[in-house]
């Protein structure tokens, strides 16, 4: 399985293992819904007549809901979410996006990862420039992938992308590495921006393959891929590896066509793998200080469209999840079907930044103006 060595900083030193008495730290992970998932769909106002006149067969039956108050419940595939719920490890903000939306995949998934303003083009991503400001080391934020989204990348340096430890390991161990470590035309007064990157990826693979390969999972996850990462990412957890926010994602989310049955399936997917993820870290002792954020580029449009599906929206909810939330279950309301914007969309309550905001300043526990370039209003779920 490929990995990725080159997204690595500019400069590096050499890792020693992390000391007992340096543990304890709060992780991010970080799953990306790709496509636009359709948020009312997700979280439902089952109670709403507007909502079924605007989706005459995509509007889900209140007898399948998952209720989760009088008013409002979720998708039947999210099942599982409903345990966490009841545990008290959500808080489902809703409404959640930001001015004048784009409703471009790319563009908006641009605008997610680097925090930027609707009309303004960013480099660095938002996890990247907390890296530039506060990593000590290459691999405190992982992808698990093979390689890095935006959202990853900083202005000086980038996080690791990897799916397999022991494949990075073993490619960060090629003959070429001999080489240019032995070229004449290089030294420590004349390095290269690769040969730095190189030592960098090869220190990097070797701490995370050696810390990680101690420590194996007895939980059984679902056999699909996105459960993968997440099996993944809790092997580096619990391992305790030095990392401070993780990156997973799923695909497919693009529902403009049959909707019922693709929303079914993926939520499926993200539902049972969560789930599953959530009770490996609880056992190892290591939920306690994780927290998981969810999140898609764009809602959906509330009225569906001729081929049973929806078109690219604006608004959407936010799932986040953790064992001691200030706020569990729903943070706030469903905006009103009865007020859309123009374009006939769920207006926006809550800024995306604001939320990235509450994660650095309250959880990760630094300076969030520094990384996101201005200042927001923090929530209360954490």
């Amino acid at each position: 399985m490929a990995s990725s060595l080159f997204f690595v900083p500019s400069f590096v030193r050499a890792f020693e293992k992390v000391a007992s008495s340096k543990l304890g730290y709060k992780r991010l992970v970080i799953v990306q819904l790709s496509g636009g998932n359709d948020g009312l769909n997700t979280v439902v106002p089952f109670r709403n007549d507007l909502y079924y006149k605007e989706r005459p067969t995509l509007g889900l039956a209140p007898k399948d809901i998952v209720k989760l108050t009088d008013e409002v419940g979720l998708h039947p595939s999210l099942t599982p979410l409903k345990r966490l719920y009841d545990s008290g490890y959500l808080s489902i903000i809703n409404n959640v996006g930001y001015p004048n939306p784009n409703r471009s995949h790319f563009r908006s998934m641009d605008i997610w990862q680097t925090a930027s303003n609707s009309n303004e083009y960013l480099q660095s991503g938002w996890v990247g420039r907390f890296l530039d400001e506060y990593a000590t080391h290459p691999h405190w934020a992982i992808e698990i992938d093979e390689s890095l989204s935006l959202a990853m990348k900083g202005n000086r340096l980038n996080a690791i992308a990897t799916q397999d430890s022991k494949a990075l390991y073993n490619l960060s161990n090629d003959p070429f590495f001999d080489r240019v470590h032995n070229s004449a035309h290089l030294s420590e007064h004349n390095l290269g921006y690769l040969y730095k990157s190189m030592i960098a990826a090869e220190s990097s693979a070797k701490y995370i393959y050696e810390t990680s390969k101690t420590v194996s999972s007895k939980k059984e996850y679902p056999q699909n891929s996105f459960a993968k990462q997440l099996k993944t990412t809790a092997q580096f957890i619990n391992s305790y590896l030095d990392t401070r926010v993780y990156y997973t994602s799923l695909s497919g989310f693009d529902t403009h066509v049959n909707q019922l049955n693709t929303q079914k399936r993926l939520l499926g997917i993200y539902a049972n793998s969560i789930e599953a993820f959530v009770e490996d870290l609880k056992a190892n002792n290591t939920f306690k200080d994780t927290l998981i954020l969810t999140f898609s580029e764009f809602g959906r449009r509330v009225k569906q469209n001729a081929s049973v599906g929806t078109d690219h929206g604006t608004a959407n909810n936010v799932f986040v999840i953790a064992e001691n939330l200030n706020k569990p279950g729903l943070y706030n309301d469903i905006a009103g079907l009865d007020d859309l914007d123009n374009n006939g969309d769920l207006k926006f309550e809550i800024d995306f930044r604001a939320i990235y905001a509450t994660v650095l300043g309250k959880w990760l526990q630094v300076n969030d103006e520094k990384v996101l370039n201005r200042s927001f209003k923090s929530l209360n779920f954490i």
